[in-house]
């Protein structure tokens, strides 16, 4: 499913944090969306998911206005993450994961065999079907993010967008989260997440867009938009990009001194 922004401005009382920002993301990329603090990732993310009304521009989902779908269409086709997600500690993590459901279930409908075999296969989509009995409180910060991602994975989601899923993740739950949306894209879905690790970026999208003060700065494959001259103009820091001897991808990252 495309996801489309048409000169999307978003912004708060007035104050534009989003400018004129035109972006196509085609069925089945995995694009990362990075930039500094306050330069509109989270903000983008969240106009493209409807929870933010546009001051002008529009977003499409496929070819329709997103703000012209019902509620329900657009949460059966595109789920959203965003940052800290809250629910009750003594909630287990198959209960989160059946609140997913609710697109798909009419007023007092009753479960229906779909609803059970998409919230199994979310648990097990989301390496969580084993901890599927513990609550949220009982569990580490790579559990708990693989349980929100669950509960996304159960609307059957055509589009996933995360807004930083790694952040206070330790290196080896990063990468589990990381190479979990891989798995998700390699099977068809499309994946836009907001991250702050660059090397990260690097490794796992396909595409990178940046942003700075609302804008775009640049977008494209990470080999290609990943220079230091471009870095170090959204950054406002010295960069350096590295090649991975394995892979090849860019690693980048800041300069010990300044030029």
């Amino acid at each position: 499913m495309k996801l489309t922004t048409r000169h999307l401005t978003l912004g708060y009382g007035g104050r534009p944090v989003v400018e004129d920002v035109s972006l196509e993301i085609e069925s089945g990329e995995i694009v990362a969306i990075v930039g500094p603090n306050g330069s509109g990732k989270s903000t983008l993310l969240r106009g493209m998911a409807r929870l933010q009304k546009p001051v002008s521009g529009q977003v499409l989902l496929g070819e329709s206005d997103i703000h012209a779908l019902g509620s329900r269409t657009v949460a059966r086709t595109l789920a959203i993450l965003p940052q800290s997600p809250e629910a009750g500690e003594d909630l287990t993590v198959r209960e989160l994961t059946w609140r997913g459901r609710y697109p798909h279930q009419g007023i007092l409908q009753r479960a229906t065999r779909p609803d059970y075999e998409a919230v199994d296969w979310a648990l097990d989509a989301a390496d969580v079907a084993h901890l599927a009995g513990r609550s949220l409180g009982s569990l580490s910060g790579g559990e708990r993010q693989r349980a929100w991602i669950a509960l996304a994975l159960a609307q059957q989601p055509r589009v996933l967008l995360l807004d930083e899923p790694t952040s206070f993740l330790d290196i080896q739950h990063q990468v589990e989260v990381m190479q979990l949306l891989q798995r998700l894209n390699a099977d068809g879905m499309t994946v836009v997440a907001v991250l702050h690790d660059l090397p990260l970026a690097g490794r796992f999208a396909g595409r990178v867009i940046a942003l700075r003060s609302g804008r775009v700065e640049f977008d494209g494959p990470p080999a290609v938009a990943f220079t230091p001259e471009a870095l170090e103009r959204v950054f406002g820091v010295p960069m350096m990009v590295l090649s991975d001897p394995e892979t090849g991808r860019p690693i980048p990252l800041p300069r010990a001194t300044a030029r």
